[in-house]
């Protein structure tokens, strides 16, 4: 089965325009290097405002922030209960990120682990173990470790080879990410990175590794559990997620820089009579024309 991802703008600080020309590069990058890496392909299709994302589809949704999210009514999964990535653009943009980014993150993020539920598990001990998080941007994820297709940014992403300390250890020269800045499997991490880890033995539940530079602004420093995040999937059951309702259109596009829900028109208005006001005059009404027989 093709999977098929419907990418939608309901943002207030990009046009569809701008979204829709970034969507080629991301098709490339899924199709020319994540696919061949991961085995996993997936066909993009922009959606313009105005239009439903089709049945079946799963969905990328570009917004302006979180709040957004909840007040649209997307939550962790599509109408259809399929998977549901979220961009935050107006959040990227005001501390200077890349939205395509974050675009290219998720998008990768939701084809390896779309139900938000895989891991590796490295064992210490007969007893003891701890599991990571089977997320293939975040160890990577900042914006320096990038690339570009076409002019536009597009995510690092960890190789297969980074959930498998073991085989991969013991081969001279592997590579562990896309851009070969890795120096090892996990739990190794990029500046700015981060990845989950579940210790077995000690019941804490999922907790965070982090790789910060001192005073280097990035990703992570924005970094919270959104209430339909994926952090915040894989920490709840599937039982607690909820479905989005539909997208909500017509969008207002008379300023397409600046887009808009339009709101519900009113009822129409239909103006009282005013005691202090006299009424116009009437109209005068012509003479009935009544067509003259022949002249005889």
């Amino acid at each position: 089965m093709t999977i098929r991802i419907s990418i939608f703008n309901d943002s207030t600080v990009y046009s569809d325009a701008k979204v829709k020309d970034a969507v080629p590069a991301l098709q490339t990058q899924i199709s020319r290097d994540f696919a061949p890496a991961w085995g996993i392909d997936a066909t993009l299709l922009f959606v313009p405002k105005g239009e439903i994302p089709p049945n079946g589809t799963w969905w990328l949704t570009i917004l302006d922030d979180s709040d957004q999210a909840g007040a649209l009514g997307y939550h962790d999964t599509t109408p259809d209960g399929l998977p549901i990535g979220k961009v935050f653009a107006k959040t990227d943009e005001d501390n200077h990120l890349s939205w395509t980014v974050t675009a290219s993150h998720e998008l990768l993020e939701m084809l390896a682990d779309p139900d938000v539920n895989l891991t590796t598990f490295i064992q210490d001990s007969a007893q003891t173990g701890k599991l990571y998080c089977y997320e293939v941007c975040d160890a990577v994820e900042d914006d320096q470790f990038g690339y570009a297709i076409d002019g536009v940014m597009v995510s690092d992403f960890v190789l297969p080879s980074y959930f498998q300390p073991g085989t991969a250890g013991a081969a001279a020269g592997t590579k562990y990410d896309f851009c070969g800045k890795l120096n090892g499997a996990v739990p190794k991490l990029l500046s700015g990175g981060y990845i989950g880890e579940f210790d077995v033995k000690n019941g804490a539940g999922w907790t965070q590794l982090t790789m910060a530079t001192e005073g280097q602004p990035h990703r992570g420093h924005l970094r919270k559990d959104t209430p339909s995040g994926r952090v915040s999937r894989r920490r709840r059951p599937r039982s607690e997620w909820k479905r989005s309702g539909p997208r909500l259109v017509p969008m207002d596009t008379d300023t397409p820089e600046r887009l808009v829900p339009m709101k519900p028109l009113p009822a129409r208005l239909v103006p009282m009579d005013d005691p202090e006001t006299p009424p116009p005059p009437p109209k005068e009404t012509p003479e009935r024309l009544v067509p003259m027989g022949p002249k005889h």
